[in-house]
Order: structure tokens, then C-alpha cells, then sequence
């Protein structure tokens, strides 16, 4: 899987970074792409990229602020002059149905696909489709905000080529078989139980995206034991006291969330427009103080997962 930032700006855009908007590209047989949050001109910057809108089959909506959703009706419309027929989902909290139709309405804008718009009204489980379980929790925003957590299922253990090797196990059909965890019959009149050579589960990955938020403690669990997570760090650790009353977070927050919930990556982004690009090496440095394992987003920046 690979994590494609569109912008990574917070509330307005700047010359060097558009607002919010992400995308998840599955890499999986579906080819499908999940887009989080969808601020203004989100659509111009994935002409940048290689994200192609008729892959993009949903989308997440942290929250109804406007540096987050501006962009959702023309990049729908979008969608859809380009003749896409494969339908789309949207998650977001209440008021996300009545903002995409009144838009669609207004504009005399209608769309080649059928979409599905689902909002959310509590915390808990979403779905679970193409190897993928997704919930949510909420979060501490003055709006209803909402942080998602995927976890992708276990895969299948490998096999032991080195037993297989070792027994002069030779290659063949039936090693297929033996990854299933068949028993099978050797041209040679052994009898082989597959799950005798398959090594453990392959534990599945987890990746927690967050909605702008001060600290809460439904964070931990949002965040519990993730691969990687993706949360605000709008402003510098000095400035603790302003980001909190707007309901948001500082560098030193994100990263203390991410060392006691014991996740392996953070991924720092919704950074002020106070800040130039040259300021992100003070505020990256601030976060690996705390927790080393911390990268900074910028746009069209992409992490392999």
C-alpha cells in the first residue's frame, strides 16, 4: 500500500502546499484508491499524480470544515464527465449528505454513477471488504470529527523453502497445493501435509488517520499498536495553549499519542500556513525529540506502507 499526500496545509492553502486531502492506493487486485478528506483544489493537485479518479471508489470525510470537503462536489463531477460508471462511497459525519446534494442541486450538476453516502453518527465498526476492516472513532474538534482506523487482515504464511529443500521436497503443481495447506501426493509416493511447511500468519497492517484534534483519549484507541499514523501537527509545542482552544494539536501531542500508543510510524501533516517550508525542519525536529520514528508530509509526497 502506498499513502499519496494531495495537501497538507491547514485551514487555507499557501504557495507550496494545497489544504488537506489524502489518498490510500490499495495496490490491491481491485486496483482500488480511498481518498481522505477532500479540501479545495484537491483535484487540481492529483493531476500531479498518479491517482486516477475512476479507481477512487471512496471516500473519507474527516469533519465539515470547509479546508476539508471544498473540493468533494467538483471532484465528483469530475468523476463523472470523464464517464466513470463504477459507483462511489462517502463516509462522514451528519450534514455530509445535505452538502454534496444541495452542491449537485444548485450547480445542475448530476453524476454517470450511482453513490452511496453514509453517515456517521457514533464510533465503531464501518465495513469490512476487499481485506480491509475499517471503524472509527471520534475525536475532540469544535465540529464532529472523526479519526479512521484500517486493518488490513492476515495473510497466509510462506512457505519454508529451506524445509522443503532440506527433505528434497522437488518443485512442481503441486507446491501450490502445499501453500494452501493441502495435503498432497508426490510423484514419488510421498504423502506431504502442506501445513507442515507453512510458516506463521503474516500479521496485517494497521493505519489510523486522524481528523483535526486537541488530545482526547479516544485517540489511544484509534491509534493502539498502528503500523503507521497520520495526525495534525498544526502548530509548535510553544504554541500548546492556542492550538488546543481551537481544538487542534502541536507537534509534541502528536508524538506523545504515537509513543504511548506504541505505533511504529508517524506521519506529522494540516501544518499551520505560518509556516514555510523551511520551518518544517524545526517542527520535524520537535517531534523526533519525542519520538524518533516521525516523518513530516509535504504535498505529493508518497509513503510506501
Amino acid at each position: 500500500m502506498e499513502l499519496i499526500f494531495l495537501g497538507t496545509n491547514a485551514g487555507v492553502p499557501s504557495k507550496d502546499r494545497n489544504v488537506t486531502s489524502m489518498v490510500l492506493d490499495l495496490q490491491n487486485k481491485q486496483k482500488s484508491m480511498w481518498m481522505f478528506d477532500c479540501g479545495e483544489a484537491t483535484q487540481h493537485q492529483i493531476l500531479h499524480t498518479r491517482v486516477k479518479l475512476p479507481r477512487l471508489n471512496k471516500i473519507f470525510i474527516t469533519h465539515l470544515h470547509g479546508d476539508h470537503i471544498f473540493g468533494l462536489p467538483g471532484l465528483l463531477c469530475s468523476r463523472s464527465m470523464g464517464g466513470t460508471e463504477a459507483g462511489l462511497t462517502v463516509y462522514g459525519p451528519a450534514g455530509i449528505k445535505d452538502f454534496i446534494e444541495t452542491s449537485l442541486t444548485l450547480s445542475h450538476s448530476y453524476l454517470t454513477y450511482p453513490i452511496n453516502i453514509v453517515e456517521i453518527d457514533a464510533a465503531g465498526f464501518l465495513f469490512e471488504e476487499e481485506g480491509m476492516k475499517v471503524s472509527c472513532e471520534a475525536l475532540s474538534h469544535p465540529v464532529p470529527c472523526f479519526g479512521y482506523r484500517l486493518e488490513e487482515e492476515n495473510s497466509p504464511g510462506k512457505l519454508d523453502a529451506l524445509k522443503l529443500k532440506a527433505e528434497n521436497i522437488p518443485t512442481g503443481p503441486w507446491l501450490q497445493e502445499l501453500k494452501q495447506g493441502k495435503t498432497i501426493t508426490l510423484p514419488d509416493g510421498r504423502v506431504i501435509d502442506g501445513q507442515e511447511y507453512i510458516g506463521p500468519e503474516i500479521k496485517g497492517r494497521c493505519i489510523a488517520i486522524f481528523g483535526d484534534t486537541q488530545p482526547t483519549p479516544d485517540a489511544l484507541k484509534l491509534a493502539n499498536n498502528a503500523d503507521v499514523i497520520v495526525h495534525e501537527a498544526t502548530f509548535k509545542h510553544e504554541m500548546a495553549e492556542q492550538a488546543n482552544s481551537r481544538g487542534h494539536s502541536t507537534t509534541v501531542q502528536a508524538t506523545t499519542l504515537a509513543k504511548d500508543a506504541n505505533v511504529k510510524k508517524l506521519i506529522i501533516t494540516h501544518i499551520s500556513s505560518r509556516y514555510l517550508p523551511e520551518d518544517c525542519v524545526e517542527l520535524l525536529n520537535e517531534c523526533q525529540h519525542v519520538f524518533s520514528h516521525t516523518e513530516i508530509a509535504a504535498d505529493f509526497a508518497v509513503f510506501k506502507l
